[in-house]
């Protein structure tokens, strides 16, 4: 029988439960399998890695057990590559916030050329408040599952950046429960690797949650960058927004966004809105945009998609080459401006500004 609705997709945490990934697949037919095959079905190395973290007074990090239990609350496994990490790390990264925590970053740099897997929980306390950066650079071939657990009233934020080398390959599935009251905003940043597969899925599974998606990514010649993104309305009065902007220059630049929203049938009074938008910056790149919404209840308060992919807007360019502006300064504003509104929700000024560098280092690069 074919999967009648998002929410009923197999999952397990144990790599052999999952069949054999032929490419075929609704979840895989999109990437470039055999370029993941040993993240998928590979020996992987589990164990802890090299980080550097900022203090925060209301947050701690440490190494955990595999018994801990947290883990396995946020969500399960969906697919195989996610599965074979699960199966095969030995200790999981806690980063735990209470209070007002401020703000922590975690730093990954040069975790090699090994395939590895890891696994990272992410939990506030009832009331805590805090903003959490996972920063990732260097070389990796890296498969790995992320855990986001919100108690109640929680208001958390967290970004994860991918500035990979050109060279990495990273698939990551990222699960966040986000309970009575509280709110979450996750910011996905992807800029660098030759493969980046993040798959974002959101339970909001108590009344009156809240949740806020935002991503942005910027694909050069021969990228692939890919997001598959699940908001799962599973209470009554939980709200999302869901807003992925991304750029694509050079031959073979790939980006793919899916993005999936179910109503459940206890979810009265459900409010979401999920958009995605590409900017194509040159010949030979693709782009693949696949809004989804799925309804199990009449009684909501609003609900709606929408997918734009297009080339620069000829009156924006008109409009700033008419007041003097060269107009290759005219497509360097009119893709920061695009771009740019992402990174400013962030909330961190020293990030906001190192990003938008970064973008405009992709874009001098791309003239």
């Amino acid at each position: 029988m074919p999967v009648q609705t998002r929410s009923e997709r197999f999952a397990s945490p144990v790599h052999g439960d999952h069949p054999e990934v032929t490419g075929r697949e609704a979840v895989w037919k999109l990437s470039p399998v055999e370029k993941l095959r040993e993240l998928i079905d590979g020996p992987l190395d589990g164990a802890p890695y090299a980080i550097t973290s900022t203090d925060a007074v209301g947050a701690t990090v440490e190494w955990v057990d595999r018994d801990h239990a947290l883990i396995g609350t946020a969500g399960t496994p969906e697919d195989r590559a996610a599965a074979n990490a699960w199966t095969n790390f030995e200790k999981a990264l806690h980063i735990r916030l209470e209070g007002d925590a401020g703000t922590l970053t975690v730093t990954r740099d040069g975790l090699g050329a090994t395939p590895r897997a890891a696994h990272t929980v992410i939990s506030a306390a009832k009331g805590a408040t805090g903003l959490v950066v996972i920063d990732s650079r260097g070389d990796a071939k890296l498969t790995e599952n992320l855990e986001i657990v919100l108690e109640a009233d929680a208001n958390l934020t967290v970004v994860t950046v991918q500035e990979w080398s050109d060279s990495a390959l990273h698939l990551a599935s990222q699960f966040a429960r986000v309970g009575h009251g509280a709110s979450l905003k996750h910011i996905l940043v992807t800029l660098g690797g030759e493969v980046v597969r993040v798959n974002p899925s959101t339970h909001l599974a108590e009344a009156g949650a809240e949740a806020e998606l935002f991503g942005v990514y910027f694909a050069d010649a021969g990228q692939h960058l890919e997001q598959q993104v699940y908001v799962n309305h599973d209470a009554a009065h939980t709200r999302s927004r869901v807003t992925y902007k991304g750029a694509l220059n050079g031959d073979g630049a790939r980006t793919v966004w899916i993005g999936d929203v179910l109503i459940g049938r206890d979810a009265t009074g459900t409010d979401t809105y999920e958009q995605n938008r590409n900017l194509v910056l040159s010949d030979g790149t693709r782009a693949d945009s696949i809004p989804n919404l799925e309804i199990e209840t009449g009684d909501i308060e609003g609900a709606g998609h929408a997918s734009a992919t297009g080339r620069f807007d000829d009156e924006q360019l008109f409009y700033l080459q008419a007041r003097g502006i060269h107009e290759d300064e005219a497509r360097r504003l009119v893709v920061l401006g695009f771009l740019g509104e992402i990174v400013q929700k962030i909330g961190e000024p020293t990030l906001e500004a190192h990003l938008l560098e970064a973008l405009e280092n992709e874009l001098a690069a791309a003239r």
